[in-house]
């Protein structure tokens, strides 16, 4: 990640459109209807109770706009209604003590009835609110305190359903954001694919301390071509140097010489998974896991199944493993099955058991970050990539998420700055650490932007850009400071550079053709107005091709039948 400079995700122009809701039938009849008494006993609750506020997500995690949110009660009686904003939020203020269900619903999507308690005035505990499609199986989530949060024993309880195709979830290609979160989330993943290699180079040393040397290994296969011992360890060696496809056939010779050694047999699973033969690897996990059922066998079986296209499986043996060993590999790679299919919640309770347990774990916390972000919880999301970035300073993973997400975000995040000036402090030679400070002040300046900050913003550009030619996000961040300036030909030759160094980045074409518009040349101009719209529509189709390839969740939550007995 950290040997390219590029943002192209998380730069798209961002368009939030909102839908005015009036409910003024339901109002009408609310005014002919109340009584007086009821009408005081409401301004006396606003002025005096509790404050409930909470967030609207649909199926995919996103943010919710316009949802018809309503409150209930028995006792005391009430019924309340409120619209989300445009970041999905919402706020019942005044609410008295007593029990009362939440419901929401936004065109063909509502939530399940969702039991609230309110226990004292004040501040609530914030509610999580999922929309579904009528007759779906999912359900809302529970507010963030521990009594109505998924409950856990030593494991989190996650039933899935079943899983429904993107278009369920209504995702849309023009949302920064959406693009920003599905980046993450691949990128999230990836922190987990070194998880064997501290057993491989274990291996190594094993191998390399016994025979010294390749050739004195492959010297005593010679002498015992079907032996099972020199060829395992042969194996091993050839395994720990990732040279897959050597080690599966010393592996396999061995495994015929001696079928029933486990570590032998395990391994030729794993090798046969690296090299591609995803369905033999999982007829030897099979007969293993029929013999002996072991946390690692349970993971490499939820690895395959994934492989193989069939996630429900995949997410019930990552379960497994975890509940078998609650390691650190176990909990992350439960978590990233579930947040790679778009049960963000439920991986975001995987991640917070995972950190109880690991608290060093600063890509468990950067997984976390991940997750709120797919729930537009962007604040909550930079203090966790924040605190994974304080874990270890020198790794750079947590900033480039946190560079990711300040882009991408409707408004600055906190702690987001002072690390990555931290970041471009430890690393000054990379381009990435120049280019995400430099965007983090630009956005933190808003419109009354100081020139002194705006000329360091210009010079940390510039930096990134001699430091990676190729760093097409770079040329086209000064190109815009360039016309934010009116000062057309740089702007132009910025962004020729930006083209130049990658001729798949629309926005650049899209600027240029402003920028031609500015001095004059129409015709260059419309050719790349129309450059921009071809690049566009093609890398949209490439994104929803992306997105239907990915089954998402439908997670039932332990508590979803008492909740919906409470309503």
């Amino acid at each position: 990640m950290a040997g390219r400079c590029s943002a192209r995700n998380v730069i798209a122009s961002r368009v939030f459109g909102r839908t005015a809701l009036f409910f003024l039938g339901t109002a009408a009849a609310m005014l002919l209807l109340a009584p007086t008494l009821v009408c005081q006993q409401r301004e006396s609750m606003q002025s005096l109770g509790a404050t409930l506020r909470g967030v609207v997500h649909d199926p995919a995690g996103r943010a919710v706009a316009d949802a018809h949110v309503v409150l209930k009660g028995d006792s005391p009686p009430l019924s309340r209604e409120a619209t989300t904003d445009v970041a999905g939020h919402f706020t019942f203020k005044g609410v008295a003590t007593g029990a009362y269900t939440l419901t929401a619903i936004r065109g063909a999507l509502r939530s399940a009835p969702l039991a609230i308690t309110v226990s004292a005035h004040g501040e609530q505990p914030l509610v999580d609110i999922v929309l579904v499609a009528s007759g779906s199986q999912q359900i809302a989530s529970a507010p963030e305190d521990a009594g109505q949060s998924m409950q856990f024993a030593d494991n989190p309880d996650i039933a899935i359903a079943a899983v429904t195709d993107w278009t369920a979830a209504g995702g849309h290609g023009s949302d920064a954001s959406l693009r920003t979160s599905e980046v993450l989330t691949r990128d999230a993943v990836k922190l987990g694919s070194g998880d064997e290699q501290p057993a491989r180079a274990a291996s190594n040393d094993v191998a390399g301390k016994a025979m010294g040397s390749e050739s004195a290994l492959r010297a005593a296969v010679e002498k015992d071509p079907k032996g099972f011992e020199s060829n395992h360890t042969l194996g091993e060696f050839y395994l720990s140097a990732s040279r897959y496809q050597d080690a599966m056939r010393s592996f396999q010779t061995a495994y015929k010489a001696n079928p029933a050694n486990y570590d032998n047999e395990f391994e030729l699973a794993e090798t046969l998974k690296l090299t591609g033969d995803t369905t033999q690897a999982l007829d030897h996990v099979r007969r293993l896991l029929a013999h002996k059922e072991t946390a690692d066998l349970h993971r490499l079986h939820g690895e395959l199944e994934e492989k193989l296209g069939d996630p429900l499986a995949a997410a019930h043996e990552f379960q497994l493993a975890t509940s078998m060993d609650p390691s650190e590999v176990n909990y992350f790679a439960w978590g990233s099955e579930l947040l790679i299919h778009r049960a963000v919640w439920q991986a975001k309770e995987v991640f917070d058991e995972g950190t109880k347990h690991y608290p060093k774990s600063a890509r468990m916390l950067t997984a976390s970050g991940a997750a709120l972000f797919a729930g537009a919880l962007y604040d909550d999301a930079a203090l966790d990539l924040c605190r994974a970035s304080d874990l270890n300073p020198d790794n750079v993973e947590p900033y480039l998420f946190m560079g990711k997400i300040e882009i991408a975000a409707p408004n600055p995040l906190p702690c987001v700055v002072d690390k990555l000036a931290r970041f471009k402090k430890l690393k000054p030679a990379n381009p990435l650490a120049n280019y995400y400070y430099a965007m983090a002040l630009k956005k933190q300046q808003g419109h009354d932007a100081d020139p002194r900050v705006m000329e360091q913003v210009k010079e940390l550009l510039t930096r990134a850009v001699s430091l990676d030619p190729t760093c097409a996000d770079g040329y086209l961040e000064l190109g815009n400071l360039s016309a934010d300036n009116k000062q057309w030909e740089q702007a132009i030759g910025h962004y020729l550079n930006a083209i130049q160094a990658d001729p798949e980045l629309s926005d650049a074409h899209y600027r240029l053709g402003v920028a031609y518009e500015r001095t004059g040349e129409r015709d260059k101009a419309r050719e790349q107005f129309q450059l921009h719209d071809e690049i566009a529509s093609k890398q949209a189709a490439e994104i929803q091709r992306q997105r239907e390839a990915v089954k998402q969740f439908l997670v039932v939550l332990p508590n979803e039948k008492g909740t919906q007995q409470a309503k």
